[in-house]
């Protein structure tokens, strides 16, 4: 006579798809809290970087745009550590720079470049012209135009609203900061919050790598 086999043997799971899924859930579930858990205590991942700073009304609204627009679904915000990666774009992302971005972009399709460090590197008058036909600056690009942005005219409605929602997210915004919003909108069009918003991805990076090699003394 057999041995009689235990219900949470091996042998149980491998025949019961129901009880196999259900474990492996678990397991997963607990490894994947291992990982994620211990990263909401530490510093680094938590403390923005030296240089970041909350979103200004302006760039709030331009993230905003970014993503209703959907360039989020073609461009990355995330310069991997790999050596071909920060040799394009410059110093790999580190958490500390999206401590105040919810939801943060970094995403993974790049059908174009990754932006993470596009601030600065074209003029705003190059921005413009190339969300209004991408072809006038990069022939080859398969990116849509965006011409209504010129002149749809930002709201000054809500942006105290959207401030105040961030601040519950931990974001450090003053009540004189979020007063003075709406006046920092007017006549501003959805064109302009949306080229602050690139030309300020990065810059604090660069600041930094100008600021270290100032303070660097000379080789004689």
């Amino acid at each position: 006579m057999s041995e009689k086999q235990s219900f949470f043997s091996h042998e149980t799971l491998e025949k019961n798809i129901g009880w196999l899924i259900i474990c492996t859930i678990l397991v997963a579930s607990i490894a994947g809290l291992v990982q994620i858990v211990p990263l909401f205590f530490q510093h680094s991942t938590t403390k923005p970087d030296v240089g970041i700073t909350p979103y200004s009304p302006l760039r709030l609204m331009g993230r905003d745009i970014y993503i209703r627009e959907g360039c989020v679904g073609c461009h990355s915000q995330q310069v991997r550590t790999l050596q071909a990666e920060t040799e394009r774009y410059g110093h790999f992302s580190t958490a500390g720079e999206s401590v105040y971005d919810h939801p943060f972009l970094w995403g993974s399709k790049r059908t174009g470049p990754d932006l993470a460090r596009v601030g600065g590197r074209y003029s705003d008058d190059w921005q413009r012209i190339h969300l209004r036909n991408p072809r006038d600056v990069v022939p080859e690009s398969v990116m849509p135009s965006y011409p209504w942005l010129e002149k749809a005219q930002l709201p000054t409605n809500d942006i105290q609203a959207r401030m105040r929602a961030l601040v519950r997210l931990g974001v450090p915004y003053t009540e004189a900061e979020i007063a003075k919003a709406p006046e920092e909108l007017k006549d501003k069009s959805e064109e302009d919050a949306l080229v602050a918003y690139l030309q300020g991805l990065g810059i604090n990076r660069r600041n930094v790598r100008v600021e270290a090699a100032a303070a660097a003394p000379a080789k004689e």
